[in-house]
């Protein structure tokens, strides 16, 4: 998987995907090069996303059209060309539905950055992850989810004195 390296638990976003009505569905760069970036990812996700990969091969081989090659999608149609954004949204709107949980896709992108802000993560690495060209950015979406922390005083206090 040419954007994914599961031994490294990395993902590259190098490129995305749109519908046009041109060309039909065509990769393109990010929106801005801040939007390209490599994110860590967590084992859970890497053992999700192998398991996933398993079932992929097993089904190509069961319709006779032999192992991916390493540059298939992770979530590509079965023949290996690419899924229609609109489709995968549509298909994650209804088992959403089915579960009676409101979250679209870019609410997963919400959370993501959410759960990193109440676990202190700094908002320059949040920022990096979520392809902001600036913390600046993070900040006006995101600064009402910080914690504010009063202990500047106490901090300073302690460096004047030296004992920090």
């Amino acid at each position: 998987m040419v954007d994914i390296d599961l031994d490294g638990a990395l993902l590259r976003v190098e490129r995305s995907l749109e519908q046009t009505k041109e060309a039909g569905l065509v990769f393109k760069a990010p929106k801005t090069r801040y939007g390209r970036r490599s994110i860590t990812l967590p084992p859970s996700t890497v053992a999700e996303l192998r398991a996933h990969w398993r079932t992929q091969q097993e089904d190509r081989l069961a319709l006779g059209l032999g192992k991916a090659p390493e540059s298939a999608l992770v979530f590509g149609e079965p023949d290996g060309s690419p899924r229609s954004p609109n489709a995968l949204t549509k298909e994650w709107a209804a088992a959403m539905e089915k579960a009676g949980i409101a979250a679209t896709l870019h609410s997963l992108r919400h959370t993501h950055a959410s759960t990193l802000i109440a676990s202190g993560l700094d908002v320059l690495t949040i920022s990096r992850r979520l392809g902001h060209g600036s913390p600046a950015i993070t900040l006006t979406v995101y600064g009402h989810l910080f914690k504010t922390d009063d202990r500047a005083a106490q901090i300073m206090e302690a460096a004047f004195a030296g004992t920090e």
